[in-house]
This record gives C-alpha cells, structure tokens and sequence, in this order.
C-alpha cells in the first residue's frame, strides 16, 4: 500500500459506514493545497483500491472502507507447529468482542 492509498484509508476510517464523496476525499485525505495542483488526483488512487477489495463505492460515485464479513471472526497465521500444541492444550484461545462494535478491515 502506497502513501495515497493510507492517506485514503485513515481518512475514511473516520468516516466508519457512510459513504463519502471523491471531492471531499480529494481535498481532505492529502490537504488542500494538493487538491489545488493535482485536482484528480485520488481517482486512480480510488479505482486501485476499489479493485484490491479495501474499498467499496455505490452508484453515485461515493465511497466507504469495506466492512468485515464477520466481525467476531478473526484469524491469524500461526505456524501448523503452534496451533498442533494449542489443539493439545485443552484449552480455548477465543476473544469475545463488544456487540454492535462495527470494526472495519485494518489495512494499516
């Protein structure tokens, strides 16, 4: 993920669930000034990660961070070695998360 792209992200995270429009993300994610120079600047940016999956857009050309499938479910890499010993512990390693915590994809 390049500069734009977390410029992007981290300014859509404070926007959790609506959609917001590509001029506003323009001008705020990078500052104004580059809005002013590079006016188009976020579009190629935005189609980049429209197509890798972090970001979704509806029909009038907003956009939003994606949200998780499931937000109770997370999964991490764990080598087969580890995750063999912790089956033969007994024990259970699950973390309960708050109800209606709307967590978003953390890409950064």
């Amino acid at each position: 993920m390049d500069a734009d792209e977390r410029d992007i992200c981290l300014f859509l995270k404070g926007w959790p669930g609506q959609f917001v429009a590509l001029a506003e993300i323009s001008r705020r994610a990078s500052g104004k000034r580059r809005e002013e120079k590079e006016p188009g600047w976020a579009v190629p940016v935005l189609g980049r990660l429209v197509e890798k999956g972090v970001v979704e857009s509806d029909s009038t050309g907003h956009y939003r961070l994606k949200r998780r499938t499931d937000p109770g479910k997370r999964t991490s890499a764990m080598s087969p070695r580890v995750r063999e010993l912790l089956e033969k512990s007994g024990k259970t390693f699950e973390i309960e998360l708050e109800e209606g915590n709307d967590d978003f994809i953390k890409y950064l």
